[in-house]
């Protein structure tokens, strides 16, 4: 087991969960959000937000985290 590479996978977890939260309460704190929204349009804008940073790292942490368990080194 890589501990470094288990460690990230989870502070990447928890950045995804964090950012979905925030997303859901206070929508009006995502500067890059209203960034996106103005380029692309509200509901595109959106879209590409929530999965850059919201699905995007939660896939990689756990991705992370079944490589650190495997023995699987990041670096």
């Amino acid at each position: 087991m890589n501990k470094i590479t288990v460690g990230i996978g989870i502070a990447s977890v928890f950045l995804g969960v964090y950012s979905f939260y925030l997303r859901a309460t206070y929508n009006d704190k995502f500067s890059k959000l209203k960034r996106l929204q103005d380029r692309f349009g509200t509901n595109k804008g959106s879209i590409i937000h929530f999965v850059s940073y919201c699905i995007f790292p939660i896939v990689f942490g756990i991705g992370m985290i079944f490589a650190g368990m495997r023995g699987l080194s990041l670096f």
